[in-house]
């Protein structure tokens, strides 16, 4: 499948929105359904002004996201169809051209998401007991670790 990276549009926001909820139903079991309805009700306002990357199919349509911040990796998400076509090693490998000392946060219990980024470099550089609302699912901090780097180290 041939996959094209843009920014996001205001709107495709319901579309981003239906990718972040099949991508968690598959992945995030661990949340409590009212700390997933909250996340998602944060989303459902944030996501049509936010400065989105998307992996988009030759028809344009979105199969992926990714949020960046300065010098982090803020969210990533692949619609579960799409998970291991590639379009989600595209999307960090595009952050990386962007923010080369890239870091992310992954919650420990996804652990899918956690092998992912240890095999595309991502080294785990501390822990919080929670995420960053407070809530009670604990967070892997990441960096990418050129391969390179970890030769000469």
């Amino acid at each position: 499948m041939t996959v094209n990276l843009r920014r996001s549009r205001q709107d495709e926001a319901e579309q981003l929105l239906a990718i972040w909820c099949r991508s968690i139903d598959e992945t995030h079991d661990f949340l409590s359904p009212a700390d997933r309805k909250a996340i998602e009700s944060e989303l459902r306002d944030f996501l049509p002004d936010a400065p989105l990357w998307v992996g988009v199919t030759s028809q344009d349509r979105p199969i992926a996201f990714m949020l960046l911040s300065e010098h982090h990796l803020e969210a990533l998400f692949v619609d579960p169809d799409a998970r291991g076509g590639g379009v989600g090693r595209l999307l960090v490998s595009h952050a990386l051209t962007l923010i080369p000392t890239l870091t992310t946060d992954v919650n420990e219990q996804n652990h899918l998401a956690v092998g992912f980024y240890k095999k595309l470099g991502f080294v785990v550089t501390g822990r919080s007991p929670t995420d960053d609302r407070g809530r009670p699912y604990p967070l892997l901090h990441l960096s990418y670790c050129h391969p390179s780097f970890i030769k000469k180290v």
